[in-house]
């Protein structure tokens, strides 16, 4: 396969290199789903991978791409939170400097994760898409490697061993649904999918107030988006071109669900299964349990993407 999606030789061969640095998160059935929607739902828990979210995969995949004088020129990424945290785990594991920018807003528990894995943290730009041009500057300036938390083959490749797990597990997989920010989780998962199991539809879902790839492929063309306060804060940010044209390539359908909605998937989420979700990974099951996703064909996978939420935001919700 070619073109802007990895292919499932590429995320094969991710899955052996980024191995002994990654776990293999479980693929859980859900009762209460599985009722609800009326066919047999499993989880991905990516919120019980290594640093609390799939973005190690890729991180780790990207790093242990770079040339000898790459690693020693660094690396640097703008983030949301969980994607700092990745490159900031995978360079320390590798022994590589990594400076991250992220916005003003990003929770606490992410910076406080990226800060102990030993990386540079800058936390003065005001959202996301000013995070993202400070970090690309700062590549200009310095020579350090620029590690996109949404594109890039080997960035890619090493997310869509999420898909390629969920397959190993339930090879019956006819749906996936995958939460959506700049497409890099469902890029390398529909690399995946679109070569190995062309058969199963892939169905993304964001928040109302992270919308950007729905309103790019409704638009077609890439689009920028306000910076408003949301509990999906990892979906945050603009689409570019480059990721306007991964959403197009992998997803069959794309939907946006409410705050309130996220909120109550959180909450079902820790009563149900006794996990501890961020509003970025339960974005897929406030879909499901908001009827915004009327899936056909079972089984269902849904990635859970990650677990980085503020205590008090948490207890909040539960409360």
């Amino acid at each position: 396969m070619t073109g802007i999606l990895p292919s499932a030789r590429e995320v094969r061969e991710a899955q052996v290199r980024i191995g002994p640095y990654v776990k293999r998160t479980p693929m859980v059935p859900s009762p209460e789903l599985s009722a609800l929607v009326g066919g047999e739902v499993y989880l991905k828990l990516e919120c019980q991978q290594d640093g609390g979210s799939f973005k190690l995969r890729g991180a780790l995949n990207a790093l242990l791409s770079l040339s000898a004088a790459e690693r020693a020129a660094g690396v640097v990424a703008s983030s949301a939170g969980n994607h700092g945290i990745g490159v900031a785990m995978a360079a320390e594991r590798l022994g590589i400097r990594a400076t991250l920018f992220v916005p003003a807003t990003a929770p606490a528990v992410k910076c406080g994760q990226i800060t102990a894995r030993g990386a540079t943290i800058d936390a003065s730009p005001p959202h996301y898409d000013a995070a993202e041009d400070a970090a690309r500057a700062f590549a200009l300036r310095t020579g350090a490697t620029f590690v996109s938390p949404c594109t890039g083959r080997a960035l890619l490749a090493g997310a869509g061993t999420v898909g390629l797990e969920m397959f190993e597990d339930v090879p019956t997989l006819r749906s996936l649904v995958v939460c959506v920010g700049g497409g890099g989780l469902v890029g390398g998962i529909g690399g995946y999918v679109r070569d190995a199991a062309a058969g199963a539809r892939i169905l993304g879902a964001q928040s109302m107030r992270t919308n950007a790839m729905a309103l790019a492929l409704a638009q077609g063309h890439a689009v920028d988006i306000p910076d408003l306060p949301t509990l999906a804060d990892g979906l945050a940010g603009r689409v570019d071109d480059e990721m306007y044209q991964q959403g197009r390539a992998a997803l069959d359908a794309i939907v946006t669900v409410e705050e309130a909605e996220i909120a109550d998937a959180i909450k079902f989420l820790h009563e149900a299964h006794a996990l501890v979700v961020e509003g970025s990974g339960a974005v897929g099951v406030a879909a499901l349990r908001s009827r915004a996703l009327t899936p056909q064909a079972f089984p269902i996978g849904v990635t859970i993407s990650g677990a980085n939420i503020d205590a008090e935001r948490w207890n909040g919700i539960i409360r």
